[in-house]
């Protein structure tokens, strides 16, 4: 837990392997403030960027041809991605619920299932590997297009940073497998990055 409050900004880099496709990925985040995540792509490069008041998307490879603005409901539900510490640390402060629902199967591993509630009513569903507390796999409701659909995402490969918090190094979902290749902590971030140009 001290670990992770100690981190104020961090960088990840990572590819994505999908549909015979290589996506490289590099995520910047300072704690509580702002995250952008730039993806490069057949020759093109797009980003996400979200701040506490406002949002931001290009992406060239879907037919975007300028950034166009987060919707306020989105911006307001990526709220908790800002944070850099784990849930399972801060979901009280931030005003989230746990229920435990037993064990579940994932994959032959009998995992802890807990129930993760957030103060608007969105559900996360965590299985963690008994043998160490890792959450090895997290399903979500999510709203897409006035529809609540399941998103799964899993976890593995977990390394041990240089002071001392774990993070899992392959992370698999609907986009498909990524594999993070670097990590920084605490690197000095320019907050221009977080702006678009006008």
């Amino acid at each position: 837990k001290d670990n992770w409050a100690k981190i104020k900004s961090l960088r990840t880099e990572g590819t994505i392997k999908a549909q015979g496709a290589e996506i490289k990925i590099i995520s910047t985040q300072i704690d509580k403030k702002a995250s952008r995540t730039d993806i490069a792509l057949m020759g093109m490069n797009g980003y996400n960027i979200l701040t506490t008041t406002e949002g931001w998307q290009f992406m060239p490879f879907q037919g975007q041809t300028k950034p166009e603005p987060m919707t306020a409901d989105d911006v307001k539900t990526g709220q908790d991605e800002l944070d850099i510490q784990d849930e399972f640390i801060t979901y009280k402060q931030l005003g989230k619920k746990i229920e435990n629902l037993g064990k579940d199967d994932v994959d032959g591993t009998e995992c802890f299932k807990l129930k993760m509630i957030d103060k608007d009513g969105k559900e996360t569903t965590y299985y963690l590997d008994p043998s160490n507390y890792f959450v090895i796999k997290e399903t979500a409701k999510i709203k897409a297009n006035g529809k609540e659909m399941e998103n799964s995402s899993t976890y593995s490969n977990y390394k041990k940073t240089e002071n001392g918090v774990f993070i899992a190094m392959n992370i698999g979902g609907g986009f498909g497998d990524m594999e993070i290749t670097k990590i920084e902590i605490n690197p000095k971030i320019d907050e221009s990055i977080f702006k678009i140009a006008k």
